[in-house]
């Protein structure tokens, strides 16, 4: 549908404005300071900015119960507009939290951004609705993690919004729908065409852009994600000075701009394609490019992707007229060496031969050994920015996160490991369970609550050392196989190598000099993992060790070469072995 007929869709007719007047904003700041408040996750903050702004349009607030539950079912609220993904305001409990009264809403830094007046409390449990949301029962899915440790009750009612959250980032492209309805109003054509991605922009992108361009002779919207996005992406820093890069260099100035969005994304492939077009309508765009495998986490844990290929643009072309915006889907671009130029793969003149590169092999073939890519595949300045903020392999951060028994051998083995990668010049950092309970989980028990809470830290902490360049070895007894699929999460898919430790319960209770297993069985000390207090065994662990038929130094050995086969050895090392 034309722009110009934006008022006849459910979407972006009149923005919602939440913010308040500059002579109610001191007088509010101070009725705040009386009111209980809500520190908002990272996700819930992106998605007020959202509600704020327009963006989730028509939403004024955070889901009402007949919303969320007719969401999950149907894809439409409760009136019935198609909207497919929950937006929430999920709480760990409701102590103090009563019908009609205020609640501040403020962000991990205690800035103050929203009143919430609460006319809904109700109760969810979005860890068993995430099969209707995301489409997969995979419990390894990103945000299905997420949903499973979500609080269990939400929030919902009218919103003053006192402040948006503030970025010191990129101010200048941090664009509202107004502001990008505005732009596209100025640049003059009839028709806009948006571009979704959490990726680095590479030249079969820009085909596709330029192709979707000329089809409906419009204007061109690249609007990348910079909330969250899927663990392991590149940062947003690096990914907005590509796109800077390519909007100044690929496009004519008057068909084309760059805006950000501040959007969570929930990896939710094809509702999430839908998602993305009903955002983008509210943007002001008339068109919106899907392409393959739209808004996916990847493979899952069954070595299978999430979604088929085209599900995303079948989904999403099937509600068009709905949503008042037209669905440019587009298979892969590959590259035809002959022609020197892009075609979309279904597209390549007969008999011509075809090249493109996967992401694996940009990875392993180019950023890990500190190869240019190819001119062909990427612009130059693009590949300079990449290579500038991806060091090569062996520089890369890591996590090795042991899992087994009380006395089954983990920390002796963690130990040796480190010894060995500090030979070969790869320094790391030790976190075992008992020593971080001492200091980083000091005071929790044994509950299953304080024992979760205990891992989530470890690996927090792992992540930021991995995140930096550095090796985290990690060697807790971590029971729950949830909670180590929380901490996985955490981490870029290649870059987490958990190591079961299986030594059978009566091997660990012979090996224990502090009695611990004694204790546990005369009941002097309860929730003993092994005794009275379940084990879950990884369901696929990257390395399995018998410690009752080998030795620890041959087990660190055997983790060594595995952690040498990614990798993450430099092979200098290797020249005289």
């Amino acid at each position: 549908m034309p722009s110009n007929d934006i008022l006849n869709s459910p979407y972006g007719g009149k923005l919602v404005d939440l913010l308040i007047s500059a002579d109610e904003r001191d007088e509010l700041f101070s009725y705040a300071t009386s009111l209980q408040s809500l520190q908002l996750s990272p996700r819930q903050t992106f998605d007020l900015e959202m509600l704020a702004c327009g963006g989730f349009s028509p939403l004024d607030r955070f889901m009402t119960e007949a919303d969320y539950r007719s969401v999950v079912k149907n894809m439409r609220l409760a009136d019935g507009t198609l909207y497919p993904i929950p937006v929430t305001l999920a709480v760990d409990d409701v102590v103090g939290f009563k019908m009609g009264s205020d609640v501040a809403l403020r962000d991990s830094h205690n800035d103050l951004l929203a009143l919430l007046t609460i006319e809904e409390i109700y109760e969810t449990r979005a860890d068993l609705d995430s099969e209707s949301i995301l489409g997969t029962a995979d419990p390894k899915h990103p945000f299905r993690l997420e949903l499973a440790r979500s609080g269990r009750f939400n929030l919902s009612g009218p919103i003053r919004m006192i402040s948006l959250p503030f970025h010191v980032d990129n101010r200048d492209i941090r664009l509202t729908p107004q502001d990008t309805r505005d732009i596209a109003s100025r640049l003059g054509r009839r028709n806009v065409v948006a571009f979704q991605t959490r990726n680095p922009i590479h030249a079969a992108h820009e085909s596709m852009m330029r192709e979707a361009m000329e089809a409906i002779d419009g204007t061109l919207l690249l609007h990348p994600v910079v909330g969250m996005t899927k663990d392991g992406d590149i940062d947003h820093f690096t990914r907005v000075r590509v796109y800077r890069a390519v909007i100044e260099q690929a496009f004519p100035k008057d068909r084309a701009f760059l805006a950000l969005l501040p959007l969570a994304m929930r990896m939710a492939g094809p509702r999430e394609a839908l998602f993305h077009a009903i955002i983008r309508r509210n943007y002001g765009a008339s068109h919106f490019i899907v392409g393959r495998d739209h808004a996916s986490p990847g493979i899952g844990s069954n070595g299978e992707p999430y979604y088929r290929p085209s599900a995303a643009r079948e989904l999403a072309k099937s509600h068009e007229k709905e949503l008042g915006i037209e669905i440019m889907p587009f298979d892969e671009f590959v590259y035809v060496p002959s022609l020197r130029a892009y075609f979309e793969v279904t597209k390549v003149p007969q008999g011509e031969t075809t090249t493109s590169l996967s992401g694996t092999e940009i990875r392993r073939d180019y950023i890990e050994r500190g190869t240019p890519l190819p001119s062909w595949f990427t612009r130059p300045e693009v590949a300079e920015i990449i290579a500038e903020n991806h060091p090569p392999r062996h520089r890369q951060g890591f996590c090795v996160w042991f899992t087994g028994l009380s006395g089954s051998g983990k920390s002796t083995t963690a130990e040796l490991l480190s010894q060995m990668l500090l030979e070969f010049g790869r320094q790391s950092t030790v976190l075992d369970g008992d020593v971080v309970r001492t200091h980083l989980s000091k005071g929790l028990g044994f509950s299953k609550e304080d024992r979760d809470t205990n891992i989530l830290r470890i690996g927090f902490v792992a992540s930021e050392i991995s995140r930096h360049g550095g090796v985290a070895i990690c060697a807790a007894v971590s029971p729950y196989r949830q909670a180590r699929n929380e901490v996985r999460a955490m981490f870029p898919a290649d870059r987490f190598i958990e190591v079961f430790v299986d030594t059978p319960l009566n091997i660990c209770e012979d090996r224990d000099t502090k009695g611990m297993y004694a204790k546990a069985r005369r009941g002097e000390i309860t929730n003993f993992t092994g005794i009275d207090d379940i084990y879950e065994p990884p369901a696929a662990a990257e390395i399995t060790l018998k410690t009752e038929s080998t030795t620890a130094l041959e087990n660190a050995g055997s983790i060594f070469e595995f952690i040498k086969d990614l990798g993450f050895i430099d092979r200098k090392h290797f020249r005289n072995t």
